[in-house]
């Protein structure tokens, strides 16, 4: 495939965002320095019997002695926040190792070889097929960069059937994006976020899944609609001049690796551990140390019935856990940020702060405003569990100030995790697929926007359901 020209990499410099360390170290800082301007205060918190969480009682927020953190005292709390989310990171930790033994068995390549061959000929309905197949790694082991490998099987797919690289590298990407952002079973945004709002992990799930049907239907009736018009008339290609260049390429499917009795045991090994955790979540209360074993154990098996030896899975495993250590570190940092305003006592006054703005906003309106904050700080978080361990311990107490439940306020957080992914420069998902298909940033740009605008709608649409429903 096509490199990237000069002038997209220009255009990605221009876009470049600070590291996501540096970026968190700045707020980190900023937290110190507001715990000087803004006055100290607290709610009082009772314990709900029912349910356990831990609640603020509204009208009770008072003024209590300022203790503002020092300059030396900031390292002191990021070492702090690091041991805070101990639990945390070392769930993320596992996660990343078990699906990495997942990943190195080929049953996820085995796979989408099978669909590619099977589905080669079957003219439109590949479209929505790769959709859905891919948005399965989204809504589990919510990938997202992972996904680049695929896309050169996409395109070689979509110019067999009279399409462009366009159609294919978008039936790939935004069908993982799809169920990244439905997260229906993902740990990395809606399980660590419910976490942090002490609701049930994966809990509310079936409003999720519709979510994912929604998202489904309205990115595969754009992609079909854009592919029907490019087989009709290729001069209608967004990337005409790259379809030109590449004239005679084909895929050898010969060259896709074929199913064998180990990955289908691999597949009853995840099949049934999905099962056991939606069975260990609703009806025993698991929380994130069941589940980290419950990962643990699907790696290791899936390594064993791949053929694996003992050496093999902790290679992998310790693999795993190193290419995902990146993130389990944002989340110490991030939640640094919180552990400076709770060491100064003004959380408590932000909190109080917003809930007055956002509170004299009708109802709706309330709701909508946590979506469109959360799509905001996706522009400077672009780490999802970054974003979950930044922002849920300021969202939570603020939905519960306004009667909006915990759940919604995941729901408004993983929606805007998850909905300008596919836009922004500074996502290393959409510009390593870019780089691996040789299309401009800008034509991407053109061709996604209009369905972006679209998945913000739909995200709009179902925050307000829930809100209305009162979505538990």
């Amino acid at each position: 495939m096509k490199t990237e020209t000069p002038v997209d990499v220009k255009l990605r410099q221009r876009f470049k965002m600070p590291h996501t360390f540096v970026i968190l170290f700045l707020l980190v800082l900023l937290g110190a320095a507001l715990t000087y301007l803004i006055p100290s205060g607290e709610f009082d918190r009772v314990e709900d019997e029912a349910t356990g969480r831990s609640l603020v009682v509204p009208g009770s927020y008072h003024h209590v002695e300022s203790d503002p953190v020092s300059v030396f005292g900031i390292p002191k709390a990021i070492v702090h926040g690091l041991v805070d989310s101990a639990d945390v990171v070392f769930f993320i930790l596992i996660i990343g190792g078990a699906f990495q033994v997942i990943s190195a068995t080929g049953t996820i390549e085995a796979v989408t070889g099978r669909v590619a061959r099977k589905f080669a000929d079957k003219g439109l309905w590949v479209i929505p097929i790769f959709i859905a197949l891919f948005s399965v790694g989204g809504f589990t082991m919510g990938m997202s960069t992972e996904v680049m490998v695929f896309v050169p099987i996409g395109i070689a797919v979509a110019r067999a059937l009279g399409f462009d690289a366009l159609t294919g590298t978008a039936m790939i990407t935004l069908g993982a994006a799809c169920g990244f952002t439905a997260g229906i079973l993902n740990p990395f945004n809606v399980g660590l976020a419910q976490a942090i709002a002490e609701v049930p992990i994966f809990s509310g799930a079936w409003l999720r899944v519709i979510l994912l049907v929604c998202l489904i239907a309205a990115t595969g009736f754009y992609i079909v609609r854009y592919a029907r018009r490019v087989r009709r008339d290729a001069s209608q290609s967004i990337v005409r001049e790259l379809e030109a260049e590449a004239t005679g390429e084909t895929l050898d499917f010969s060259s896709l690796p074929a199913m064998t009795y180990k990955h289908y045991l691999v597949i009853a090994t995840i099949a049934l551990g999905f099962a056991s955790l939606v069975w260990g979540v609703s009806k025993m209360d698991w929380w994130m140390e069941e589940l980290a074993a419950l990962f643990l154990t699907m790696g290791i098996v899936s390594g064993f019935c791949a053929g694996f030896g003992p050496s093999r899975v902790a290679g992998e495993f310790v693999k795993g856990a190193s290419a995902i250590t990146y993130g389990a570190l944002i989340i110490g940092l991030a939640r640094g940020i919180m552990v400076v305003l709770e060491q100064g006592s003004v959380i408590d006054t932000i909190v109080y702060g917003l809930s007055g703005v956002v509170g004299s906003l009708p109802g709706s309106v309330q709701v909508l405003g946590m979506y469109l904050f959360q799509n905001v700080m996706n522009v400077f978080i672009t780490s999802g569990s970054g974003m979950a361990v930044t922002t849920m311990p300021i969202m939570t107490p603020l939905s519960d100030l306004l009667g909006i439940t915990r759940q919604t306020t995941v729901l408004a957080y993983q929606l805007g995790d998850g909905i300008s992914n596919m836009i922004l420069p500074t996502s290393s998902a959409l510009m390593g697929s870019l780089a691996v298909s040789g299309i401009p940033y800008q034509k991407w740009v053109r061709f996604f926007w209009p369905l972006m605008l679209t998945w913000l709608v739909i995200g709009a649409i179902f925050v307000l359901v829930a809100n209305g429903i009162h979505y538990h």
